[in-house]
């Protein structure tokens, strides 16, 4: 079963394979799109879930056998919890299209146009580390609407995705930029 949410374009993945004068190497543009690959600490949380919903599911199988179907209901429904957890946070990240810009959260999804984003930077500030409380000095990429409202960082070098991947955070954040500049000026 393909799982497009997994995988970056493949011109993302080789930064030298498009030309330099073409900033966003996409060929469908109205489609949304992560302009990078999930990082391993997202990939090797969501396999933890994965396996652990596994485990659930046998413990319903189990249950059920054993001749009570009502707790084997509610452990598959525990189970089928634990599966959509780790789905959605494979998804958690940045989107792009030519209609704007996503914020994919765990529980919530901001969507700005951009016509209404005033611009879209990099700076260095303390950010969370793994989304833990614990901050340490790092970059991130900000988007600032025009009402002078800033989102949450889009993008931390220390985030799951990016945490001892510097390289791939800088193209990410180069990417992002690049959309911006294009359609915003647009």
């Amino acid at each position: 079963m393909p799982l497009p949410f997994l995988t970056a374009d493949r011109a993302v993945d080789a930064p030298g394979e498009y030309s330099d004068d073409v900033a966003l190497p996409f060929d469908d543009r109205d489609r949304w799109r992560r302009p990078y690959r999930p990082g391993p600490w997202r990939v090797g949380a969501a396999a933890l879930l994965l396996l652990l919903a596994s485990f659930v599911l046998l413990a319903a199988v189990v249950i059920a056998a054993a001749g009570a179907p009502a707790a084997a209901i509610v452990v598959l429904g525990v189970a089928v919890l634990v599966i959509a957890s780790a789905l959605r946070l494979l998804r958690v990240g940045v989107w792009v299209s030519r209609a704007g810009l996503r914020r994919v959260a765990f529980f919530t999804t901001t969507t700005v146009s951009w016509p209404r984003v005033r611009g879209v930077r990099t700076v260095q500030q303390p950010v969370r580390w793994l989304g833990l409380p614990r901050t340490v000095q790092g970059q991130a990429l900000l988007a600032e609407r025009q009402d002078g409202e800033t989102l949450p960082p889009l993008l931390t070098d220390h985030n799951a995705d990016f945490l001892g991947r510097a390289e791939a955070f800088d193209r990410a954040a180069d990417l992002l930029e690049a959309w911006g500049d294009e359609y915003r000026a647009g």
